[in-house]
């Protein structure tokens, strides 16, 4: 389930934050990298709540004073807070408050967004169908807004 996680964090975030200069690259790669626990018999520390507070606290005081790499690094945290609400972590008490609602509850299992099938094909489907619509409300069918998005994590394209 990586559609779901891409495309829906960079609209949610790009729809609530509305920055032209926010990373928006880097919200996806905080937003899709969660995943990557299923292939170590997660979830892990990347589905907990208190990591991604840590993460924004950690980009804040290593940028401290150095506004733009702040910018671009808070990307990360913000995804990772998608990554929660969209992969519906929240409803696993043990593992999203960990380690406040117990210290055993990480690994072991299968992470939220790999133990529902056949739902989760058609999240991928919705994935694709709200990556369609980003393409056309940000006009990334021009190549220099394209290029924005690729080369800088900025959404330039029209917004209609």
């Amino acid at each position: 389930m990586l559609l779901w996680f891409a495309a829906l964090s960079l609209v949610l975030v790009a729809l609530v934050f509305d920055s032209p200069n926010l990373d928006y690259r880097v919200v996806v790669l905080g937003a899709v990298l969660p995943v990557a626990e299923g292939t170590v018999g997660g979830p892990w520390l990347l589905h907990t709540l208190p990591f991604c507070v840590v993460a924004l606290f950690a980009v804040m005081l290593v940028a401290r004073g150095r506004r733009l790499a702040q910018r671009r690094w808070l990307g990360v945290p913000i995804g990772l807070f998608v990554h929660l609400v969209l992969d519906g972590t929240w409803t696993r008490t043990e593992v999203f408050w960990w380690p406040f609602a117990g210290v055993g509850s990480l690994g072991g299992s299968s992470v939220p967004e790999f133990s529902r099938w056949p739902e989760g094909l058609a999240f991928e489907v919705v994935g694709i169908l709200v990556a369609l619509w980003v393409w056309r409300r940000y006009g990334l069918s021009d190549p220099s807004s394209r290029d924005a998005l690729v080369r800088q994590g900025r959404l330039t394209g029209v917004r209609s």
